[in-house]
């Protein structure tokens, strides 16, 4: 069977800008994988970090039952997410155990290090499962077969820089918005604490706003999720977007692959 793993810092990140496409591909037969590096567990002024960290799971938990998702518990903690090789090697394990023909995760540069390094790690864990002299752990066997990376749009539709961020490809989430809506709504832990540390008064509205815009972007679909795909040295041919498997619902930003060639 076809697979296709997200891979984000945060419960909720997947909400944001993933989920849609998750449950298209699924749509489109593939079987889908649900996974936050970090429990979440500073994301919270009423409890404790621990408190934080068993609601966020469990919430993570519903979220990823209402996408239909398989589940993966996290591995680090907030502002904890470190490009380091113990990491690595445990995210590595679990590339190696799923064998996703598809990653989406974060953008290459985003708001919080947290993102940017979730970013790093699973293009390195997935780069490394089918070298079988990179160690995972617990052990798996590498095996060699393509894997093509997408990196969502960042928080914001803009970089660390505040500049924006062109999408390379539209996904028409519009079907299946009102099923990504109620994963997001399952983080209920997150409306008081967003708005306390980032404004973010309407949380599920924030979403919403998101998709539209990025929708708007498409100037074809009402909802959408943006994509840009990873380079394939190492990862699959040159020519491999499995994300055409989605049919009409997918869109490649042709602006986008002009400017790719520009000369500098």
């Amino acid at each position: 069977m076809k697979t296709a793993m997200a891979i984000a810092a945060h419960p909720d990140d997947i909400e944001f800008m993933m989920a849609g496409t998750l449950l298209l591909l699924q749509k489109a037969g593939y079987e889908t994988h649900y996974m936050n590096l970090s429990s979440g567990h500073c994301g919270s002024l009423e409890y404790d970090a621990d408190t934080t960290r068993t609601i966020r799971l469990r919430e993570s938990q519903q979220a990823a039952e209402i996408l239909s998702a398989h589940f993966h518990p996290p591995l680090c903690h907030d502002l904890e997410i470190m490009y380091d090789l113990s990491t690595l090697r445990r995210l590595a394990a679990i590339i190696r155990e799923v064998k996703p023909g598809i990653v989406l995760t974060h953008a290459p540069v985003d708001y919080m290090e947290d993102h940017t390094n979730t970013c790093r790690l699973a293009v390195t864990a997935t780069f490394a499962r089918g070298m079988p002299n990179f160690t995972s752990v617990p052990s798996q066997p590498a095996e060699s077969y393509d894997c093509t990376l997408y990196h969502a749009m960042p928080h914001g539709l803009r970089d660390g820089l505040r500049r924006r961020v062109m999408a390379g490809a539209f996904v028409n989430t519009t079907s299946i918005h009102e099923v990504k809506r109620e994963a997001l709504k399952a983080h209920q832990s997150q409306q008081h604490w967003l708005n306390a540390s980032q404004n973010m008064n309407a949380y599920v509205q924030t979403m919403e706003d998101f998709s539209r815009e990025v929708g708007q972007l498409s100037e074809k679909f009402t909802h959408a999720e943006g994509w840009r795909r990873h380079l394939h040295y190492g990862f699959c041919g040159p020519e491999d977007d499995p994300l055409q498997d989605l049919g009409n619902d997918y869109l490649i930003n042709e602006a986008y692959e002009q400017y790719l060639e520009k000369d500098y």
